[in-house]
This record gives C-alpha cells, structure tokens and sequence, in this order.
C-alpha cells in the first residue's frame, strides 16, 4: 500500500515535475535524439507541482525554467520531482501573467 501522507513545503521551496525529454525537432524540423550530446548546459522547462508558503512569483500549474544540475530530486508516490528555492528559477510561463507584467510570449 503506497504512503499516502499529506507533505507541505516549508518556506520558499517549489517542487517541479520532471519533464522526461524525448527526443526534440529543431526549427528546421530535424529530429534530435533524446541521446544527442548538447553543447554546455542546457536548462529545463518543468510544471509546478507545489509551492511553499513563501513564494511569490509562481502558482502550482505554471510552467517555469531552470538550471536541472545540482537540484535535489525526490520520489513521491513512484513519481520524480525536483525541489528548489523560488530564487532558482529563470522563467515563468503562465496565462495568468497576461499584460500585467513584460517579458517574452512564450
């Protein structure tokens, strides 16, 4: 029987899905596989999952950017997050953002 214990996060933590990258089509509509070394770091868009209590910027169900090394992942219920400071993340992408706020439409 899988636990089924209620978690919060504490403080400024957000937890994020991890996004399985498949393979990807460049802007010419090449196929990249998923086994294809990148050249430098490449950062990861993911879905938030929970927020902690002091975080501002982001709601769970936004889409976010952030640098995927050096993040503590986590299993919960047989299925894999990553958790991090609201402070690491690059981007957010949301219809809720609207006009209120500048930035790319992405």
């Amino acid at each position: 029987m899988p636990d089924k214990t209620p978690i919060r996060l504490l403080h400024d933590r957000v937890l994020v899905s991890v996004d399985h990258e498949g393979e990807r089509r460049s802007t010419g509509g090449i196929v990249i596989p998923a086994t294809a070394a990148l050249g430098g770091r490449r950062l990861s868009w993911s879905r938030v999952a929970a927020v902690g209590p002091h975080v501002r910027t982001v709601e769970v169900g936004d889409r976010v950017l952030f640098d995927p090394e050096d993040k503590s992942e986590v299993e919960v219920n047989a299925e894999t997050y990553v958790l991090m400071r609201e402070r690491d993340l690059h981007a957010v992408a949301s219809d809720r953002l609207g006009d209120s706020q500048t930035g790319l439409y992405l």
